[in-house]
């Protein structure tokens, strides 16, 4: 059954937040060695250490990345070196001001993110609730704006975080943007995780909400990803760029329900649209003239 049949079955039956403990989330998968060349190596090791919750020591690093420690310990060397991980008095490793610097100016001169930010206010200021802006990354998606809401709310979605993309609305948005061959590919590689006892687990399930998005331009969380958590998604189209994007507008179960999930679908969808047209005029030859 998709989100979209569960929502209008959910307008006759909202329910608050059933309290129970997620399982316990599994750590990031990286690369291993045998995977990847010596950049990708180096890669793999920012990310891991890039992405920990705090400061990793050198046991910590070769206990997750899977490389020997002679490799290890050469890649941080060359790491550090060149200003991208920190390695500090109590020997541990954390991320570099060089990659700060570069994330910087990936954020100042991101033009998906630029031109979604009207957008994006607008919606904020609509519905009073957060909004997100995400991007497919395999088959994650990576948070590049969030607006919070009137009240703070505790979620996992931070700009520059990743989530699967078959459990968030902003991912299955994502996802519906794919061409058959190139979904089927993604979906392939997922590890299916229960985050929750709504979580999608399964390649059929999924493939249900995707194509349900496709049909209707929006699709939706139902505290999938989080406990408590709602939120209403719609695909943002960027012909001839180089990423799957999409906007949400996120709020907790008790307040956010499923039928006002209902009612803001086509404002999500047409915020999504107009995001979508301003960054085809921007293609258009005019725009480059």
């Amino acid at each position: 059954m998709s989100r979209q049949m569960t929502v209008d079955a959910a307008m006759s039956d909202d329910k608050k937040p059933n309290g129970e403990t997620p399982d316990a989330v599994p750590a990031q998968p990286q690369k291993t060695a045998g995977e990847t060349g010596t950049l990708g190596k180096a890669v793999a090791l920012l990310e891991l250490i890039a992405c920990a919750d705090k400061p990793m020591r050198f046991t910590d690093v070769v206990e997750a990345c899977g490389q020997p420690r002679g490799s290890v310990h050469r890649q941080l060397a060359h790491l550090v070196a060149e200003g991208l991980v920190d390695h500090a008095a109590d020997q541990t490793y954390a991320v570099g001001l060089r990659l700060l610097q570069f994330a910087a100016k990936a954020w100042s001169g991101n033009d998906l993110r630029s031109v979604a930010a009207p957008h994006l206010a607008a919606l904020q200021e609509e519905t009073q609730e957060s909004v997100h802006l995400a991007v497919l990354n395999g088959g994650q998606v990576t948070y590049l704006d969030k607006m919070e809401g009137r009240h703070t709310l505790r979620m996992h979605s931070q700009v520059g975080k990743s989530s699967p993309s078959y459990c968030t609305g902003v991912g299955k948005a994502a996802l519906s943007l794919l061409s058959a061959d190139d979904l089927a590919d993604v979906v392939a590689g997922l590890d299916f995780h229960r985050f929750t006892k709504s979580t999608i687990t399964t390649p059929e399930a999924l493939m249900a909400d995707v194509t349900a998005i496709r049909e209707n331009g929006y699709g939706f969380d139902l505290e999938e990803h989080e406990i408590g958590i709602h939120c209403v998604a719609a695909p943002v189209r960027a012909p001839g760029r180089n990423f799957h994007a999409a906007i949400s507008v996120t709020g907790p179960a008790y307040r956010v329900d499923a039928q006002q999930l209902r009612k803001w679908a086509a404002l999500v969808r047409g915020t999504a649209d107009r995001i979508s047209a301003e960054l085809a005029c921007r293609l258009s030859p005019v725009a480059d003239s």
